[in-house]
């Protein structure tokens, strides 16, 4: 078995497919994921609307993916409609695994261009076919799995299809999803409503065999493998309730009444299974979900599940003052079938509770009932519904995001994003450093980057503002590296260069593990660079307004006026710039890119920084 090493090239508006190699410089310096997925959409040219023909969309493996211990993945990459900035959001399950059993000796398919009518795109022995799918037109996440039993898929719902801008890949039935930044509106856009993986997964060869059983168990002796094992994500509830960072009632406060309700015990109450029963981390737990129009109605079959993990009690729970898990499990269940992402849709219904008390909506554009209000599932769902479809002018208007409609109406105080994306899971008022994180992510607000929070918040510790940087780009360049081999991202605490070094060279790829501790970096470097072409600067790793105010104090009354200091922040930005060889602007340096090889990279469209305008601490100050 050899790595692979060319890329599907995919123009719906020529209805053309082709086989390339992939450049060998570009397969050095960037190996698959993540990394490939940034290089290939460098080529776009700069500004291109995310929704036009010109933007790409790609479904990406790496050289390990099916082969690694834990959930595999795969990378789509596009440019956010959400944010306009770069987007890589991973997707797990079977498509994933049976996706690189289908790419034969490709890493990816590379789509651009647009469909006159909806299509598939059908992926088997290594080749790829444009299909008609005018009979998939208006079906949900989990219909549209249900016509291709033989195979696994990855495909949009309605949101998708009407463009909302934070709508998802879903595959399996709607148990996983490629979720955050939109890259359901751009699959949709083209016209594509499916990608078909028709091969199995990739057998495990000889020459890897003892390598997956050490890494298996070692993921499943690792922190994260016996957390995962024991509730998978729906644990952090419990985690953020306690340590005082669970966004509530809008970002409100940061502790939630109902917590208790909303976590493992009510999952594993009502459990019908785990998704992956026999393997040492099993996964999510199963809960009975809603059936769609085209299934069985028959009470006897119970295969209509919904998996929710931990964005879901958080956006669409606490983050709605909903206490009821089954209420909140039906939400996330909602989503999961007109495919729009929990975080977003959580964010913009807790947006426009908090906007109509406030007076900042007009009557005239709300067409939602007088009674939304924090604690009302029902409304939350209508509400959710109009979005997706973009029925009503506070769905249409929330449609486009948090951001979009508070800069339309007003009350961009009121629920926090960076670069357009809302924040997930974690409040940083509770942990200072996680805003750091968030601010400075190449896809904005995103707690996936570095979760500095989970040390912060229970070790408390006297971190310097170096280290405070040092913590969070580190963090980020480990998990880049990951995302390009593609692996499960919690397997990153068990799983670092060396080990990777090793599998890589049983399949024939003879990688030093320096250079595989320096491809997080690059690759990070290189999404900054796409990001400040596309217009980025320091202001949009800024901190936002809502975070700077402080949480009402209920429910916690020693923790009133713990608003977070913007003064401190940009002192701390600073810290992060210098660290990481940029300069005060944000600006990766020319030194920095020749260090990591990439000097001949930026285009003249990219501003490139200048180490005289470099902050005073770097990556090996004290």
């Amino acid at each position: 078995m050899s790595v692979p090493d060319r890329m599907l090239r995919v123009d719906l508006s020529a209805e053309r497919v082709r086989s390339e190699p992939i450049p060998e410089s570009w397969l050095a310096r960037y190996v698959g994921g993540k990394g490939l997925g940034a290089r290939y959409l460098y080529e776009t040219p700069p500004g291109v609307d995310p929704s036009s023909p010109a933007n790409r969309l790609a479904f990406l493996v790496g050289p390990l993916t099916g082969l690694l211990p834990g959930e595999p993945r795969y990378a789509a990459v596009t440019k956010s409609p959400l944010t306009g900035a770069f987007l890589d959001s991973y997707g797990g399950g079977s498509f994933a695994a049976r996706l690189a059993g289908s790419l034969g000796d490709h890493l990816g398919v590379v789509i651009e261009g647009e469909s006159d009518g909806p299509v598939a795109l059908s992926v088997a022995d290594g080749t790829a076919t444009i299909e008609s799918a005018a009979d998939l037109s208006g079906l949900d996440t989990a219909e549209t799995d249900a016509r291709f039993p033989d195979a696994a898929v990855a495909c949009v719902g309605p949101a998708g299809k009407a463009g909302v801008r934070y709508a998802t890949i879903a595959s399996d039935g709607g148990d996983h999803h490629a979720g955050r930044g939109g890259a359901g509106a751009v699959m949709g856009a083209k016209g594509l409503k499916a990608v078909v993986a028709r091969d199995a997964a990739p057998t495990i060869p000889a020459a890897l065999r003892e390598h997956r059983e050490r890494a298996e168990e070692a993921f499943a002796d690792s922190d994260s493998g016996r957390w995962l094992a024991a509730g998978d994500t729906l644990e952090t509830v419990a985690f953020g309730d306690e340590t005082g960072v669970l966004p509530t009632r809008g970002w409100q406060t940061r502790r939630f009444d109902g917590a208790e309700g909303l976590g493992v015990a009510a999952a594993t109450e009502r459990a019908v299974g785990r998704e992956r029963p026999d393997d040492p981390v099993p996964g999510g737990f199963r809960v009975a979900g809603e059936r769609g129009k085209s299934e069985s109605d028959d009470p006897a079959d119970a295969t209509a599940t919904t998996v929710p993990r931990g964005g879901t009690p958080i956006a669409l729970g606490a983050g709605l003052g909903i206490d009821d898990f089954d209420a909140v499990a039906a939400l996330g269940g909602v989503c999961d079938r007109l495919g729009l992402d929990v975080i977003s849709a959580g964010s913009a219904v807790a947006w426009a509770v908090r906007a109509s008390d406030a007076g900042v909506i007009p009557p005239g554009d709300r067409e939602v009932d007088d009674d939304l209000s924090f604690g009302d599932a029902t409304a939350a769902r209508r509400l959710i519904e109009d979005i997706a479809a973009r029925s009503t002018p506070l769905g249409d208007a929330l449609a486009d995001g948090v951001a979009a409609a508070a800069a339309r109406f007003g009350g961009t105080d009121l629920v926090p994003t960076v670069k357009g994306l809302e924040l997930a899971s974690y409040d940083p008022r509770g942990a200072a450093t996680m805003a750091l994180a968030f601010a400075t992510g190449d896809r904005g607000g995103c707690h996936r980057r570095a979760r500095p929070v989970e040390t912060e918040a229970v070790a408390d510790p006297r971190w310097t503002p170096t280290e405070r940087a040092a913590v969070v780009a580190d963090e980020q360049d480990r998990r880049a590296a990951l995302w390009c081999l593609v692996g499960d991202d919690f397997l990153a605490e068990s799983f670092g260069p060396d080990a990777a070094a090793e599998w890589l060279a049983a399949l024939g790829d003879e990688r030093d593990p320096t250079d595989l501790r320096a491809l997080g970096e690059r690759v990070w470097t290189l999404t900054r660079l796409y990001n400040l072409r596309e217009g980025f600067d320091r202001s949009d790793d800024g901190l936002p307004e809502a975070l700077t105010r402080a949480t009402d104090g209920e429910n916690e009354p020693d923790e009133a006026g713990d608003g977070l200091d913007p003064d401190a922040f940009e002192a701390l930005l600073d810290r992060y710039y210098a660290y990481r060889g940029w300069d005060r602007e944000g600006r990766p340096t020319a030194e920095l890119l020749d260090r990591l090889d990439i000097g001949d990279l930026p285009d003249a469209a990219t501003p490139v920084g200048s180490a005289a305008e470099r902050p005073d601490a770097g990556r090996n100050d004290d």
